[in-house]
């Protein structure tokens, strides 16, 4: 894992201490070195920070072919280097570095951009072709490590791991007005597009192709899913293929010069994990559990459990409301997003405690989720579809999923989501939550902000952009809905803001075994009713995953990693730091809020239900964390 910058076609000479200064913005993601290419016209350039992972020694970048015209940066890795690497050298090409990262050097010269399709793992690259003239940039499949850019008046583009290195760079800090109504609206931006206006990032699995003035974006791979006639019958094969296809992933995944760790919760994902690890190498691992001090979000006990059944040294930390305070900044301003609930700061110190304790790497269960349809959300569909009477499926849904109401499954009246069902023909349970969401947010907007977006329909133009009712048309509701929240909620906040802006702010490279397309290609195989079966999300995981576990986690449903909510459990400092912020004339400034309407929100809790004061916690973490990022970045409208 690393920070990569990379400009291309600039009207002026690069200055190589600009660049410097803007890799530097970057030092969390490498600390191990930085590296920098600038052509002979200073019209290009690519700078490096390395965290060292592969090849200690010899693996810094930019990398170069034999001939020095074809030189790149990676950030992430490239799992199964070691046979790619036998089969190029055997056709003669001569590598410098034991490093995984050289490997997309010489696919390149063999394949060209279709080199891609020979890479496996989590990455962002940015590569230039001297004899082509060509900048070639991709990110991974799933989205798991990000790559901004954005396009200068002059003609120019610019690239980086993050947009601030893009400021750094020159680009203007400004919001961007649309999206952030979007993210008002239902949470998330529109896919690529971000916070802040002129800059963009790549799509899970796009990549970019610039060669001159002529910048072009095109998708390589897509998560899709197989219509439920094609899918696999056999519930006993196809336990045995995915716990043969997650071996591997997971496998490959514990390759590291330098001693890797687990996130471990009280959860299947990253229970399974840690058990499948203990099981492949035989040896004890060590697991890093957050520790809250409410009832219903704390899972140190389920996790301890899972710690001893496999021998794990389990690190534990602790994190108070106190803790989100004094921290939430500094987590805002490295996940560059909105958050809607202190889980972002709890995520920011668990990966501080990781990397204190002396690791770069550490695999976590993201993804599981998305392709097992663990999210209660998508049982509701499953039963929309199904078109039973699920009543007291419904009521037990609600009962046992208190910490994902008004964010996972809808609670209340929304926003209009017509537009959703005109193009899929239903509205996935998700997105007619985030629409509850969205109505709550809506009644903090101030009246301008409100009225310059007043034939906006943020559900319509997630639509129009994803082509969600086209591209997913055939599929099982519960598959469609799942490939709408990747990607949004996925790509947009659970893996950049909450997983790698967290992550990398303490120079901590995260590994996905679930997020892998070799183990997907699988998943994607099998029917619904083995992801959930008689009311049990992710049935067949659970089934292949059973030697693993405790009888506590093989039985316990999805629970999110989410704190103990500020509207709920607001310390005295929480309290302080809520009225300090929404008094402020900073905040005053933001041009989106109703600032009244902010500043009594939480004098109102008072009169809510735990319920709906559990709801509105998304609204005060939004405008908080709206705020912090406004003034980190010194964003102007």
């Amino acid at each position: 894992m690393c920070g990569i910058i990379g400009i291309h076609q600039s009207r002026q000479a690069i200055d190589s201490a600009l660049l410097a200064r803007a890799a530097d913005s970057l030092y969390h993601r490498g600390p191990d070195g930085a590296g920098y290419y600038i052509d002979a016209e200073k019209r290009h350039a690519l700078a490096h920070r390395r965290l060292s992972i592969i090849d200690l020694a010899t693996g810094g970048q930019p990398l170069k072919n034999e001939t020095d015209d074809i030189i790149a940066v990676v950030n992430g890795e490239f799992y199964g280097h070691e046979s790619i690497r036998s089969t190029l050298a055997a056709r003669g090409h001569v590598f410098a570095t034991r490093s995984d990262s050289e490997i997309l050097i010489h696919l390149y010269e063999e394949y060209g951009v279709d080199c891609i399709a020979h890479l496996r793992g989590e990455f962002a690259f940015i590569l230039r072709d001297e004899k082509r003239g060509l900048t070639f940039a991709a990110r991974d499949r799933f989205g798991i490590k990000p790559l901004f850019y954005t396009r200068p008046q002059d003609g120019s583009l610019l690239l980086a791991s993050e947009a601030k290195a893009l400021f750094a760079l020159g680009a203007p800090a400004r919001w961007d007005m649309d999206s952030f109504y979007s993210a008002a609206s239902m949470q998330y931006t529109l896919p690529g597009r971000t916070l802040f206006r002129g800059i963009s990032q790549l799509k899970p699995g796009e990549m970019l192709l610039a060669r001159g003035a002529d910048v072009q974006t095109r998708s390589y791979w897509e998560m899709d899913f197989l219509p439920e006639s094609e899918t696999e019958k056999d519930e006993t094969a196809a336990t045995d293929a995915v716990e043969a296809a997650l071996k591997d992933a997971l496998q490959t995944r514990l390759a590291a010069d330098v001693p890797v760790c687990f996130h471990l919760s009280g959860g299947l994902d990253s229970s399974g994990l840690l058990g499948l690890a203990t099981h492949i190498t035989g040896r004890a691992q060590d697991a890093f559990t957050v520790r809250f001090h409410h009832d219903g979000y704390d899972e140190y006990d389920i996790a301890a459990e899972t710690a001893a059944l496999h021998g794990a040294r389990l690190h534990t930390v602790d994190v108070s409301q106190d803790d989100l305070v004094t921290h939430l900044p500094d987590a805002v301003r490295a996940g560059e997003g909105l958050a809607i609930n202190g889980h972002l700061a709890g995520k920011y110190l668990l990966n501080r405690a990781i990397r204190a304790a002396g690791f770069k790497v550490a695999l976590s269960g993201e993804g599981s989720d998305e392709i097992f349809a663990g999210y209660p959300h998508l049982r509701q569909d499953l039963w929309a579809q199904e078109g039973a009477d699920a009543t007291a499926q419904q009521a037990r849904l609600y009962a046992t999923n208190g910490a994902s109401a008004g964010v996972q499954i809808a609670l209340g009246d929304g926003l209009d989501t017509r537009a959703v069902e005109t193009a899929m023909g239903y509205v996935p349970a998700f997105l007619a939550a985030k629409a509850t969401l969205g109505l709550r947010l809506h009644g903090v907007l101030g009246a301008a902000f409100r009225m310059q977006h007043a034939q906006s329909d943020a559900y319509a133009a997630l639509m129009a952009d994803t082509r969600a009712g086209e591209v997913t048309r055939g599929w099982h509701a519960v598959n469609r809905s799942a490939w709408v929240w990747s990607k949004t909620a996925l790509a947009g906040y659970i893996l950049r803001t909450l997983g790698d802006g967290m992550d990398m702010a303490h120079s901590v490279e995260g590994r996905l075994p679930f997020l892998d397309h070799h183990l997907f290609d699988t998943v994607r195989r099998l029917p619904v009713s083995m992801k959930i079966k008689n009311g049990c999300e992710k049935y067949i995981l659970r089934r292949a995953l059973k030697p693993y576990l405790s009888e506590t986690v093989y039985n316990r449903q999805k629970h999110p990693f989410m704190a103990p909510p500020v509207s709920l459990f607001a310390s005295g400092r929480l309290r302080e730091m809520l009225g300090d912020s929404f008094s402020s004339a900073s905040f005053a400034a933001l041009p989106f809020f109703d600032t009244a309407a902010a500043r009594a929100l939480p004098a109102r809790l008072e009169e809510m239900d735990a319920r709906e004061r559990a709801a509105q916690e998304p609204v005060l973490m939004t405008l908080l964390t709206a705020h912090v990022l406004g003034q980190s970045f010194g964003l102007s409208a």
